[in-house]
């Protein structure tokens, strides 16, 4: 299975969580060598009365904002898949899903306990609106 589809398939279970509204948070971690980009985090925001996705860029100095749709938010995070990060990890109020790459560039992905009780507050005055 391609890096596109699996990560494909790992998105399908974000956006099912920003549907059920049980969604809290994702992070893209684990890099590869020493970057200048730490890490990227994910939360919903609303534009316009529109659900659309921001991206946090990390960076060892400055932080970067990027508002996406949620589609083209996956688009976004694809690109970093493997070049720099090796890991993306779903946090939701039902379980935690971790997007693994390992060194031989194998994809995992597992499914833990959760580790958040609440989801996110925009998200959830999204979807009682």
């Amino acid at each position: 299975m391609s890096f596109t589809e699996s990560f494909s398939e790992f998105y399908n279970h974000v956006k099912a969580s920003l549907a059920d509204g049980t969604f809290a948070k994702l992070t893209l971690a684990k890099t590869i060598g020493n970057t200048d980009l730490m890490n990227i985090y994910a939360r919903p925001i609303v534009e316009n009365g529109v659900l659309k996705m921001e991206l946090k860029y990390k960076y060892q100095q400055e932080e970067q904002i990027e508002i996406h749709t949620i589609d083209k938010a996956r688009d976004t995070l694809l690109y970093y898949i493997n070049n720099p990060f090796l890991s993306a990890i779903l946090f939701t109020t039902a379980f935690d899903l971790t997007y693994k790459l390992n060194k031989k560039r194998a994809v995992s992905i597992t499914e833990k306990a959760n580790t958040f009780g609440n989801a996110s507050e925009v998200l959830l005055d999204y979807l009682n609106q």
